[in-house]
């Protein structure tokens, strides 16, 4: 009995330590931004707040701040949906690695990037296609 009790104290404590406390500002933003999205996972990335879910048959995520304003939005697209040129920069600086998915983000201030997924990174573009930067996962 002793065991369990422990077992059941340890278990509670874990769920709370990982339990995301999203703040009010920062679910009501998220409300009147996707009023019909209901199924949200939501992560604590830093000091700010991640919204995960689907939208369509698109995985998309919104990062918030504590007060509710949204820093970027990222939206999955179709590899073949990149800006003219991505595809040829990955294949001739990484030969051995396949594009898995790619992704549009837009930030507050409108400006967009696109994200390539890879083994092991991401690839980042601008707008019109040119690499940015490459970030280890």
């Amino acid at each position: 009995m002793k065991k369990l009790i422990t077992l059941i104290v340890c278990f509670t404590i874990t769920l709370a330590t990982f339990a995301t406390d999203v703040p009010a500002a920062v679910k009501a933003a998220f409300a009147k931004k996707y009023p019909t999205i209901t199924k949200v996972k939501w992560d604590k990335e830093n000091e700010n707040y991640e919204a995960s879910f689907d939208l369509g048959k698109a995985d998309c995520s919104v990062l918030f701040d504590a007060s509710g304003n949204i820093i970027e939005t990222e939206i999955e697209i179709e590899i073949n949906e990149l800006p003219k040129g991505v595809l040829d920069y990955v294949k001739a600086h990484y030969p051995s690695k396949k594009a898995k998915e790619a992704a549009k983000i837009t930030d507050a201030k409108g400006a967009i990037t696109f994200e390539v997924e890879l083994k092991g990174m991401d690839v980042l573009f601008d707008n019109e296609g040119k690499f940015i930067k490459e970030v280890k996962d």
